[in-house]
């Protein structure tokens, strides 16, 4: 008998090494940076750029690139022989478009002047308009994917801005390639579908939970560790920081990094908030902190307690340093808050005191917020996961005033002190469109919020 379960014991210890050396095996192949690739652009700044593209053979990459497409005066090489490519040009002028063409030491094509470009980031005191696109959860390709890409491109054409690009910045609030992340779920969710964008912007990512499932997406993506777009060096790609005219985004990783309060990533956070100088706070993170959508924010056990976590030790850091947008993907429809404040809690104990402003005439569209960066102000909290795909849920969380089962993208402009949020259907619909601006007048709910943890604190310890 013993030996017939040894026997057992040593099939067991088997199949389970066996398994998870196939699944290492699975993860490793599937996350080999293959095929041929199109050139794209990796962080974009004031000064500097890098162009990363694939070929099938072993070439020596050159970048060439100018001021004109017709003259494009300088050149770069990659430093070694290869199929994957990264250049980075350095010493640029901000503010400034440039005209580029990859290829190798035998030759390159010329540029389209249409499409080979990119655009220098401006100088902190510019005060330049910024129009900002921002897609969620786009990893499963196909019809839905393309239509809401296309509506953006079509009401841009629409609205377009005098002297200015089409876009400026361009966010993805995680979930890239879908079911896990390969290099081919990339390549068809990705750059087979932003095929001509990727030319010309800049991609600023989050770390998606489906991202996650392979080595692939830290592969592709070269993304400020070191400060290089602004704010204070993270020292990782998972989160980083960029300023971009009077904005200061904070691009955080709730999939992979560590959200207790002495974290790594939250320290980083309150160190870069309270050197920020920037007149509007804009935050993106993969898991939302309020959803009643795919994904259930009051269940802690959902999505591995990452909501709970982003609620109750990320947003007071964010509050208190005045945030004003906070962009979060994860449940693939769309969900729109209140200018509100200081709710950590779930859904059950959110209520009026949480709402900062019902807005001009209580349309919950025009908000107002100090001029200058005061803390608990108000933020609104969007989840706009539906850029490829969306699914269904019961849609009633009490912070969120709009709710849609809606396939789409954001595009928001930020000129001066007014910010302009709008959601845009996979049909060209404006859904949804709020704004808040800043002016002298509106105080802070600073006092009342703290007043309120300490009411809270001092009940709980009376229960005690």
């Amino acid at each position: 008998m013993m030996r017939w379960i040894k026997r057992l014991l040593k099939l067991i210890l088997f199949i389970v090494v066996a398994y998870a050396a196939g699944r290492v095996g699975v993860v490793f192949f599937g996350s080999q940076l293959i095929g041929e690739r199109a050139p794209y652009l990796q962080m974009l700044t004031q000064d500097s750029v890098t162009v990363r593209w694939q070929t099938r053979e072993n070439r020596m990459g050159v970048l060439k690139y100018g001021l004109h497409p017709d003259n494009l005066k300088y050149t770069l090489l990659t430093d070694s022989v290869g199929k994957v490519h990264s250049v980075t040009a350095r010493e640029l002028k901000p503010d400034t478009r440039y005209y580029y063409s990859t290829g190798d030491i035998s030759g390159y094509k010329d540029p389209d002047p249409e499409t080979d470009w990119f655009h220098t980031m401006p100088e902190a005191d510019s005060g330049k308009p910024t129009r900002i696109w921002v897609i969620g959860d786009s990893g499963q390709p196909g019809e839905v994917s393309l239509a809401v890409r296309d509506a953006m491109l079509n009401w841009i054409d629409d609205n377009p801005r005098a002297d200015n690009e089409y876009l400026n910045l361009w966010l993805s609030l995680g979930d890239l390639a879908y079911r896990s992340g390969a290099n081919e779920q990339f390549q068809a969710a990705l750059f087979d579908t932003y095929p001509n964008i990727l030319r010309n912007q800049s991609l600023w990512p989050v770390y998606g939970n489906h991202d996650a499932r392979r080595w692939t997406y830290f592969k592709l993506f070269t993304l400020p560790e070191e400060g290089e777009a602004g704010g204070v060096p993270s020292g990782t790609e998972n989160y980083y920081s960029i300023d971009y005219a009077n904005i200061h985004l904070v691009m955080l990783d709730t999939t992979d990094s560590n959200m207790n309060p002495d974290s790594d990533m939250l320290q980083w956070l309150k160190e870069d908030l309270a050197q920020n100088t920037r007149q509007w706070l804009i935050a993106a993170l993969h898991h939302p902190p309020y959803s009643k959508g795919t994904h259930n924010s009051d269940v802690i056990k959902d999505s591995g307690g990452r909501m709970h976590k982003v609620r109750e030790n990320v947003l007071p850091i964010l509050e208190a340093a005045a945030v004003d947008l906070v962009l979060s993907g994860h449940s693939h429809m769309y969900e729109r808050s209140h200018l509100m404040d200081c709710h950590y809690g779930d859904s059950t104990e959110f209520s009026d005191s949480n709402i900062v402003s019902t807005g001009i005439n209580g349309q919950y569209k025009e908000y107002r917020k100090p001029e200058n960066n005061i803390a608990h102000s108000g933020a609104v909290y969007v989840v706009a996961g539906s850029s490829s795909k969306v699914d269904s849920g019961p849609l009633n969380h009490p912070a969120m005033v709009v709710s849609m089962e809606e396939a789409g993208s954001l595009i928001i402009d930020v000129e001066d002190n007014r910010l302009t949020s709008r959601f845009i259907n996979d049909e060209g619909e404006v859904k949804d469109e709020f704004s808040i601006q800043k002016q002298d007048g509106f105080a802070s709910k600073y006092t009342q919020c703290i007043a309120r943890k300490a009411s809270q604190q001092q009940e709980g310890g009376q229960a005690e």
